[in-house]
């Protein structure tokens, strides 16, 4: 079923919020007014792409996701993603063309980490170029690169746009960690 642009628009911002939210919040997000974003919520909800994990708060659901044309990740290809890489696949920062900074992530947890130390501009740098886009893309992260894309057109700048960048991030790690526990604990049972 295809979604109209304010219903796109409303489930790309419960995507990017990430965490169960009121639809003041959402319509304060979308910039638009309640009345008509609690009428899409509503629609959306019917239409099974967003649920209600508590009263008066509301998330997107894994249809929802494929909706916006996420591809489903098993726990097993979550593994893949947080999987340290040999040091020529691994994420390298630079100040600017042709000056790196001989600082690098292996994985993306180590990303997470490194993301909050490097300099600010090195930040800014490769998201204005697309870089971490391409390397999450690289991992197989289609989600998590489409959010570095939407910040980027934020047009976030400084250690606002650091820490956009550093929960994003965070927030995929612990959701992915979440879905590889989940495949070694249901491998483990199926092997008893």
């Amino acid at each position: 079923m295809s979604l109209s642009p304010v219903k796109r628009l409303i489930l790309e911002t419960m995507w990017m919020l990430d965490k169960p939210a009121r639809a003041a919040e959402i319509a304060k997000e979308v910039g638009l007014g309640f009345p008509p974003v609690m009428m899409h919520i509503i629609g959306l909800a019917r239409m099974g792409y967003v649920e209600t994990p508590e009263k008066g708060y509301y998330v997107i659901t894994r249809e929802g996701k494929s909706a916006l044309g996420f591809p489903e990740v098993s726990g097993e290809k979550a593994q893949r993603i947080l999987t340290y890489l040999p040091i020529e696949k691994s994420f390298h920062f630079y100040a600017d063309i042709g000056k790196p900074l001989n600082v690098y992530a292996a994985s993306l947890q180590d990303f997470c980490d490194k993301i909050l130390k490097v300099d600010v501009g090195s930040v800014e740098f490769h998201v204005h170029r697309g870089d971490f886009e391409a390397w999450f893309m690289g991992l197989s992260d289609v989600e998590l690169a489409r959010k570095t894309l939407l910040i980027k057109e934020q047009k976030a700048s400084g250690e606002e746009l650091r820490n956009k960048l550093y929960e994003i991030v965070k927030n995929r790690c612990e959701e992915l960690a979440k879905m590889s526990q989940h495949a070694v604990i249901s491998n483990t049972s199926m092997q008893l």
